[in-house]
């Protein structure tokens, strides 16, 4: 099937998905590359198919930017297993309701939860700088467990603004600094796209031959931004974090008022 594209076309998909790796592994919002370039570049694929592929590719770029974290920054491994394992739950039950549940009534509410968490970033300069963990052990878990069975449930259903949601929790509501954060969220990232993957596999919606290309783009990326992160630590995390989240507030915006 890749070989069957147009070289323009495969070269443009390529170049996406190594952006999508390098984004992603900064602050999140790889999605907010790769999906819209998959849509473009296979418009007479089914949704739900582009969707699968996404994930296959998404998938290796996220590991490899986990691995590259875990061998620099040894985050809480109570916290990631226990948003980890609800988050590949709930993105599993997400993505067996895609095709049934219309995502244009949600984008309303994702935009102005994606307004929200970019005014609170940015009206905390001071946020997520230092590691400042908040609450004792036992209710961190909690919160933990139940944003990641929210959230992945949301990535399985919908994405767009995934990665954002995932900081803002480690950050503001736990008090990890925005490298830690990133780190948990790398492997948590993980998660809910294999439990999508899954399902997506399952039901055969899933282009393999373009999957598997753009996950080698997508592992490139990935590489060259987990090392750019951890070099600038999280100074430059939260600032990538912002333009990421603005960006898809502008994308999820125009969306959703096109369709009114």
């Amino acid at each position: 099937m890749f070989l069957d594209l147009e070289i323009t076309t495969a070269v443009f998909l390529l170049l996406a998905a190594f952006f999508a790796g390098f984004v992603d592994s900064i602050a999140g919002g790889g999605g907010l590359i790769q999906l819209p370039a998959l849509l473009i570049g296979l418009p007479k694929t089914e949704t739900v198919t582009v969707l699968g592929t996404n994930k296959l590719a998404a998938v290796f770029g996220t590991t490899s930017a986990a691995a590259l974290y875990r061998r620099q920054i040894k985050p809480d491994r109570s916290i990631l297993i226990a948003m980890a394992i609800p988050a590949f739950i709930g993105s599993a039950i997400g993505a067996m309701l895609a095709s049934r549940i219309p995502t244009s009534s949600m984008r309303p509410i994702i935009l102005v939860l994606l307004v929200g968490v970019a005014l609170y970033t940015w009206l905390k300069p001071d946020l997520g700088k230092i590691e400042l963990l908040k609450h004792q052990s036992k209710r961190r878990i909690q919160i933990s467990i139940l944003a990641g069975l929210g959230i992945g449930f949301y990535d399985g259903i919908f994405g767009p603004g995934t990665g954002s949601f995932l900081m803002l929790v480690l950050v503001a509501s736990l008090g990890y600094a925005f490298i830690s954060a990133s780190a948990i969220a790398k492997v948590v990232n993980v998660a809910t796209n294999v439990g999508a993957l899954l399902i997506f596999g399952f039901h055969g919606a899933i282009i393999w031959q373009i999957g598997l290309a753009l996950g080698a783009a997508n592992i490139c990326g990935a590489v060259v931004g987990s090392r750019l992160a951890i070099k600038g630590g999280s100074t430059l995390i939260r600032k990538v974090f912002l333009l990421v989240t603005v960006a898809l507030i502008i994308k999820v915006g125009i969306v959703t008022f096109q369709s009114f």
